[in-house]
């Protein structure tokens, strides 16, 4: 850790380092001490302001808009979470990552503003980001929320338009166990009187009720917008808007048309403020790229890498890789951490998956090879007569678990890395790719 409080002047890595150690746990939700910062940094959002939460999807929701508004000509912010590799990967301008640089020289201004308030990482890092947007003249940003809605530091903007993406179970020890608890934490996100659009085919009604008793302008997923297609080409239907025509966008997955729709329903919504002309639509469907989203490297045997970290995004994993085609076998390479539901998700992959090669993870919440190996085995284990038993290896990190299935896969095999970010990041590195 830097000796003395880091300056502008003090490299990023050092800067990451020491926000580490600037609160007493990694998570303290509330936004008291964020807007107490804010208010100090006179922080001031003149553009328009998309939030967007959800479970899974809100990510290739938030890289869409983006795609879209840039083809479109407007100048955009977007801010997300977590990285991949690189923490400058959390905010982009005008498709630009962020320079060590200008990050610096804003944790620097949050730093003086601060005093004795504590902040946590995300929520030191979150202001320092909404002030760089906030000084580069922009024409709308598009902000993911980290971790629920309600008391999530996104939160002290008051969003132009709102966008729930969909409503399951994770994060329980902070947001509760159930889908109605959850979804009222997210609802939280809406405004009165703004559009608060919702993408989950099945929103829980604590979600309904709290849009509805603020006055929110509630746009639902096959009520207020629809989307159709065929194996050509595809449809978005809206309150006053249809866009037809419209390529399948360059995300993929069998979700993705779900959460395009939400994309064009927040458009819609706003489109006095910010028209989008229909061939920036298609453009921006065709250009939007998010790194670990069902993303398949070329070459041979097929490599897919998914963050999915939860039975939710498993189940839209298992989904896709069910539309992919024939495989002879497919090769896991399985890293979780601790705290998230692995039965739930092995239960959601296990009768697709013929070797598993499941990989530790560092820090606190990580688990071992050894330990993921044993749930597993434990999953698998009534096999049916007859049937082919999966094999179970461990290893020590996902770069020694990647490399055993590679060693074992066939040319007509597909790897599929899953499981987390750190999982799928530590893939990537490997292979001396980027995000």
């Amino acid at each position: 850790m830097t000796a003395l409080r880091p300056d502008a002047a003090t490299p990023l890595p050092e800067w990451l380092q020491y926000l580490e150690s600037v609160h007493g746990k990694p998570i303290d939700l509330g936004l008291d001490r964020v807007r107490q910062v804010a208010d100090r940094l006179a922080l001031r959002l003149d553009c328009v302001k998309f939030v967007v939460g959800g479970t899974n999807g809100k990510g290739s929701t938030c890289a869409m808009l983006e795609a879209m508004l840039l083809a479109a000509g407007y100048r955009v912010g977007l801010y997300t979470s977590p990285h991949l590799i690189d923490f400058n990967e959390r905010a982009r301008i005008n498709g630009e990552i962020a320079s060590d640089a200008a990050l610096a020289a804003q944790f620097a201004a949050v730093e003086a503003a601060r005093g004795d308030v504590t902040l946590t990482y995300f929520e030191f890092t979150t202001l320092a980001i909404l002030r760089l947007f906030a000084q580069a003249r922009l024409d709308a940003v598009v902000l993911e929320v980290g971790l629920g809605g309600r008391l999530d530091a996104v939160n002290i903007v008051d969003a132009d338009c709102a966008i729930v993406t969909s409503v399951d179970l994770d994060h329980i020890e902070y947001l509760g166990d159930t889908r109605e608890k959850i979804g009222l934490e997210k609802a939280h996100i809406y405004r009165a009187g703004r559009p608060a659009i919702c993408s989950d085919p099945m929103p829980p009604q604590s979600l309904l009720d709290h849009a509805r008793a603020i006055g929110a302008d509630l746009w639902l997923f096959g009520q207020d917008f629809n989307y159709s297609g065929d194996r050509q080409q595809w449809a978005y239907g809206g309150r006053g808007q249809r866009r037809n025509a419209l390529a399948y966008p360059a995300l993929r997955g069998a979700n993705q048309l779900l959460n395009a729709s939400a994309a064009l329903a927040a458009l819609e919504s706003v489109r006095d403020r910010l028209p989008v002309p229909q061939q920036a639509v298609r453009v921006g469907l065709l250009q939007a790229s998010l790194p670990g989203r069902f993303q398949i490297l070329p070459g041979q045997p097929a490599v897919i890498l998914d963050v999915a970290h939860n039975p939710h995004a498993a189940a839209v994993l298992a989904q896709n890789l069910d539309n992919m085609g024939f495989h002879p076998y497919t090769h896991a390479v399985f890293g979780m951490l601790g705290d998230k539901d692995v039965d739930g998700v092995i239960a959601k992959l296990g009768s697709r998956i013929d070797h598993w090669h499941c990989a530790g993870l560092p820090g606190p919440r990580g688990t071992t090879g050894q330990d993921l190996a044993a749930h597993v085995s434990a999953a698998l284990a009534a096999v049916p007569a007859g049937a082919e038993a999966p094999t179970v290896q461990a290893h020590d990190d996902p770069a020694a678990a990647f490399a055993a299935a590679r060693g074992q896969a066939g040319e007509g095999d597909r790897i599929v890395v899953f499981g987390s970010f750190l999982t799928v990041a530590s893939v990537l590195q490997s292979l001396g790719r980027k995000a």
